[in-house]
Order: structure tokens, then C-alpha cells, then sequence
């Protein structure tokens, strides 16, 4: 399958190692991957501070950029959202065409997962690991089940059936798991010490389930907590779910995710 590479402005900035790490895991499972080096931000940033005018232009100009895209994927659940959910309510002025492009966009977990029906991609990981999970990729783009959602049941997600598939890797599950890490975007900026307040309540608790390791499918949430744990001295290391998946046979602790 040909696939278009998203990569988000703040891995293109703050974490470029999950970018290429989602390259090797698509061309494991087997994508012919283009990356064009002319996008550029979604537009979220702008949407959810109210500068809509702002977000509608990048909007238009991220359809134009993957007009021609068969699937477009993205180590973001928060960006995909933003492109599948809120560019048509933003009034894009691009055309029922390019449109229809936002159905096509994925997240690279569901991707694999629901599009591709590949969990097994020869990763190994012998570290206990913890999911944080992403209010948007939650919430949004259904990759779980929200607690608040009562007697639906509480089938595996993307995420966590693609961890359950990598070898020698203990998934481990903390309380209240889809509690919100405190960052969202803006949020953690207007009000930091709210933010860092959530954040150390999360990571307590995967410091308490006894994860090596706390992983996702938001760089932003992930480089919150780590921020957090660096700051603190303690909790499990961040590493992206790309990271984990592409880290095929390696016997030796990875050097990939947040330092």
C-alpha cells in the first residue's frame, strides 16, 4: 500500500527519532512510504486557541499537500483528530474532493491494526511497559474505551493489541488508565501548575504498576511526562509506540525515546 508520512511540526521539532522510527515500522509492515518536506502543521495549535483563520489556511494547505495520498498516516492521535474530525467543521475552503482525504488519514497504530490487520511486526521489548492512553486518540479516533462509558465493554485498542504482539514485552496496567496526563497543548502553558499536578498523579501511578516504560501514541504527552520525571527523579522513561515497534531483535536497552 502506498502511504504518505505525516509528520507533526512537534516531532519534526522535539523528537525526529519517532518520525523515522514510524518510517521503519510502515516499510516493515510492508507500505511503499512518501514523505513530502514541504508539510507542514496541521493547524491545531491555532484551532484550539480560537485562531480559526489561522487554523482554516493550514488546514487548506495540509489537503493540498496530501491531495494525492492513498492513506495518510502519523505517529499523532491528537493530529490525526484534528484532520479527521475538525477541518470540515473549520470551513476549509478546499473542496469536497480534498475533503474526503481527512477519512483517509490515520493514527499508525489503528492503521496497522484496522486497515493493514497486522500486529505482529518481529519487535522485541523486554521491558514492562505502561499505556498512556491519548484523550484524543481516546476519545476522537476510538482507539479504546472510556471509562466513563458504562456496560460497552472493554475490548483491547490498537495500541494495546500491537503491544500484546511484541515479544518478551510485559504490559502493565495502572489505575485509572485513561486519566488525562495533565498537557494539552495549550493547557499546560495557561495553566502549569494544574498540568504538572495531573502529570506526576499519572506518573505515580505507572511508577506504582512497576512500568519500566510508559508509551502512547502523542509525543506532547509522552515528552510531558518524561519532562515530568526528569524533573522529579523518578517514574518510567517515555518512549513513543513507533519506538517500541521498530525495535525489531535488539538484545541491548534502546537508546530511542526521551532521555
Amino acid at each position: 500500500m502506498n502511504v504518505s508520512l505525516f509528520v507533526p511540526c512537534y516531532v519534526d521539532q522535539l523528537a525526529p527519532d519517532v518520525a523515522w522510527a514510524t518510517l521503519r515500522v510502515l516499510e516493515r509492515a510492508g507500505c511503499r512510504v512518501h514523505y513530502d518536506p514541504d508539510q507542514g502543521c496541521c493547524g491545531q495549535p491555532f484551532l484550539n486557541r480560537g485562531a480559526t483563520r489561522e487554523a482554516r489556511r493550514l488546514a487548506c494547505r495540509h489537503l493540498e499537500r496530501f491531495a494525492d495520498a492513498e492513506a495518510i498516516v502519523a505517529p499523532s492521535a491528537s493530529c490525526i483528530a484534528t484532520v479527521r474530525h475538525r477541518f470540515a467543521a473549520l470551513g476549509a475552503d478546499a473542496g469536497d474532493a480534498l475533503l474526503a482525504q481527512t477519512a483517509r488519514s490515520y493514527e499508525l497504530g489503528e492503521f496497522l491494526v484496522r486497515v493493514l490487520g497486522k500486529t505482529q511486526l518481529g519487535a522485541r521489548f523486554p521491558y514492562r511497559v505502561a499505556v498512556l492512553q491519548s484523550c484524543h486518540g481516546l476519545r476522537e479516533l476510538g482507539l479504546g474505551t472510556p471509562s466513563e462509558l458504562v456496560g460497552v465493554g472493554d475490548a483491547p485498542g490498537p495500541t494495546e493489541l500491537l503491544l500484546r504482539s511484541v515479544e518478551d514485552l510485559t504490559l502493565v496496567a495502572a489505575d485509572r488508565p485513561d486519566e488525562c496526563c495533565g498537557f494539552g497543548g495549550a493547557f499546560s502553558v495557561t495553566h502549569p501548575t494544574l498540568s504538572g499536578r495531573m502529570g506526576l498523579a499519572r506518573l505515580r501511578a505507572f511508577t506504582d504498576a512497576g512500568a519500566e516504560y510508559v508509551t502512547g501514541t502523542d509525543v506532547s504527552c509522552l515528552l510531558h511526562l518524561d519532562g515530568l520525571r526528569r524533573r522529579e527523579g523518578f517514574g518510567p522513561r517515555a518512549i513513543h509506540l513507533a519506538e517500541i515497534l521498530a525495535n525489531g531483535a535488539a538484545a541491548s536497552r534502546p537508546e530511542a525515546g526521551a532521555q
